[in-house]
């Protein structure tokens, strides 16, 4: 890192080149594997919260290359014909695409000026952050800007469904596609589909060391400033990176330069801000951390998770509980009133959204009905690129399970450290344990359900003006579908004599779910505005003939041997065209094959049908 706004370690400058421990993997998350191969792309990454605080770093970098020629000033360090650089912003907001569309207006400006040394723009970019986002943009709908579910719909079909059980087990699911954009987009795109979330659910999504030894710990205390409730950013002029960061509490702000293989993104932080309260006067009231009990603390979690695991989290918490109890103490002689802060750390209610309120077990903003669910906590990890560098996280034991992000195909290749590789662009979905396939075998009514979704996406999309402009078939529609659904299941959990209504939904699945930790975390607490939701499937009923249609559909497009007839139809078609008596010959042959794969599949499923109909 080149450059940082405000430094990212108190007591150096701006072009220091160090980096805090929590953060060493930073210049590699800015500036992803395989840039070079691109003119430009945007990343969002994940980082792990500093000493003292417990909230997820949201990090989004543009990055760009220039010709070495087109440089005004060529510094000494500019030694190859291209120049790639890296604009980052560190955040405590979740606001993804708006920072990528305001991110990427500044860097290329910053480009513009063919003169790397000309950060002015970055610290331009700090304050009219930290001055216009804050946390009431969670609210509304700018918190889903550039994720598309619309998309994600049409290009997975049905099998968006399965992706959703899949993080509802807290399996270990790996996206893998490259540019990094095209990654990042749809991993959080499928996050979006679980209610609130992308607004509150990932505040302790990226709770992971660093590859370093345990003895090296104790250090970090010394020389790591107390959170800010403005986090910076900077922006660094070198030859090939130049990352910036900025975050505030609950807002943002900052930009880093990072050059070739060096990074050096200072990050300072002010004081950390749990919530930010507009003032009348339109400045932001910064509320430190309260004194409450870690999460990882919580004794009704500790059943749910390895030995190991509660072994790390307590020697974690022991290190940084301090802090937080010393911000919690200074309170008073900040001159706060108590209503300002209540032991709750309720969020302001005035904005006429539903009121969240932090769950006592998950840590988490929770609504009425308990969303977000506890998915991403207690080690289990959302990392929507993750750098080659941070590999050894897959296999670490205090990590439960991750929801993560690469480009790199070394990834992809060691099978063993996953249970599904989600390939996004053939939009295939290879879950490698046969028992695991078998409980995200979609039900009917799961099939109905996803193919009601994929018809209303896939009507009407002639009119290039109207495509996704109705409610209905629309991004915030299907958000919809996916809470609805989510909540017919809670509510399905909770009656009596609930067998029949849970099968609408897979009995093997709610088996497999009710053993999660996100589950019992849920179960541990009351929802009585569960009480008026419909407790069946949202596409129950009768077995009938369409519904055969539909279990072929999907099985020829997901089973190996529907496959190998498509092919085989295909091959059918192409030799039709020929002449003579290649013709028959062809044709014959093809059909034959046709008939016996399709015989010996026919076979295999009208076995399955009937507990497929129950």
């Amino acid at each position: 890192v080149e450059f940082s706004y405000p430094p990212l370690k108190r007591g150096e400058g701006h072009d220091s080149q160090s980096l805090p421990e929590e953060w060493k993997y930073l210049p590699f998350l800015a500036l992803p594997d395989g840039a070079h191969n691109y003119q430009e792309d945007t990343v969002f990454f994940h980082l792990p919260p500093r000493c003292g605080d417990r909230t997820t770093v949201y990090g989004v970098s543009c990055y760009r290359q220039i010709e070495a020629k087109a440089l005004k000033v060529r510094q000494a360090d500019v030694t190859r014909e291209t120049v790639q650089k890296s604009v980052c912003v560190l955040s405590q907001l979740p606001l993804y695409g708006l920072l990528q569309a305001k991110l990427q207006l500044i860097t290329h400006a910053y480009f513009e000026e063919k003169d790397f040394s000309q950060i002015s723009i970055l610290k331009e970019l700090y304050d009219h952050m930290n001055s216009s986002l804050g946390s009431t943009l969670l609210e509304g709908s700018q918190v889903y800007l550039g994720l598309s579910p619309r998309d994600l719909v049409l290009h997975f079909r049905h099998k968006v469904l399965i992706l959703f059980k899949l993080i509802l087990l807290e399996k270990k699911v790996l996206f893998y596609i490259s540019p990094v954009n095209r990654l990042v987009g749809a991993l959080m795109t499928v996050l979006s589909l679980f209610p609130g979330m992308i607004e509150h659910g990932l505040t302790d999504c990226s709770q992971y060391r660093p590859r370093k030894s345990i003895s090296e710990d104790a250090g970090l205390q010394e020389n790591t400033p107390q959170l800010a409730d403005s986090v910076s950013v900077s922006a660094a002029d070198t030859s090939n990176t130049n990352l910036g960061m900025g975050e505030g509490g609950r807002r943002m702000a900052g930009n880093n330069s990072v050059e070739g293989q060096k990074a050096n993104v200072p990050f300072s932080q002010p004081e950390k801000t749990w919530n930010g309260a507009q003032s009348s006067n339109g400045t932001v009231q910064r509320l430190k951390v309260p004194s409450r009990a870690s999460p990882a603390s919580s004794e009704s979690d500790w059943e749910t998770l390895d030995p190991s695991i509660l072994e790390e989290s307590n020697l974690k918490g022991g290190e940084c509980e301090n802090t937080a109890s010393q911000q919690a103490e200074n309170l008073a002689s900040e001159g706060m009133s108590s209503e300002s802060l209540p032991i709750t750390v309720q969020p302001q209610a005035n904005t006429g959204h539903a009121v969240l309120v932090p769950g006592l077990i998950s840590g988490l903003e929770e609504d009425q009905y308990g969303m977000p669910l506890a998915i991403f906590t207690k080690g289990y990890l959302c990392l929507p690129y993750m750098a080659l560098q941070q590999h050894h996280l897959l296999s670490d034991v205090a990590v439960r399970g991750f929801v993560a992000g690469a480009t790199n195909i070394l990834f992809r290749q060691q099978k063993h450290l996953s249970d599904a590789i989600v390939e996004i662009e053939d939009a295939h979905v290879q879950i490698h344990d046969p028992e695991l396939r078998k409980i995200l075998n979609p039900t009917t009514a799961d099939l109905r359900f996803a193919d009601y979704l994929v018809k209303h996406v896939t009507e009407n999309r002639d009119d290039v003006f109207l495509d996704g402009t109705g409610w209905e078939g629309g991004d915030e529609w299907i958000r919809a579908q996916f809470s609805a659904y989510l909540h017919a299941l809670l509510a399905a959990v909770l009656q009596p004599d609930n067998e029949k209504t849970l099968s609408d939904f897979g009995t093997a699945f709610v088996a497999a779910w009710k053993n999660t930790h996100n589950y019992r975390v849920w179960n541990s607490n009351k929802h009585p505005a569960l009480a008026e939701v419909n407790s069946s499937h949202p596409f129950q009923g009768q077995y009938s003939v369409s519904d055969v249609k539909l279990r072929l559909s999907h099985s020829v497009q997901n089973s190996e041997r529907g496959k190998k007839i498509g092919n085989v139809m295909a091959s059918t078609s192409r030799n039709v065209v020929q002449t003579g008596k290649a013709v028959g010959q062809s044709v014959g042959g093809a059909f034959t094959s046709a008939k016996s794969a399709m015989s010996s599949w026919f076979s295999t499923f009208t076995q399955s049908t009937p507990s497929l109909g129950d």
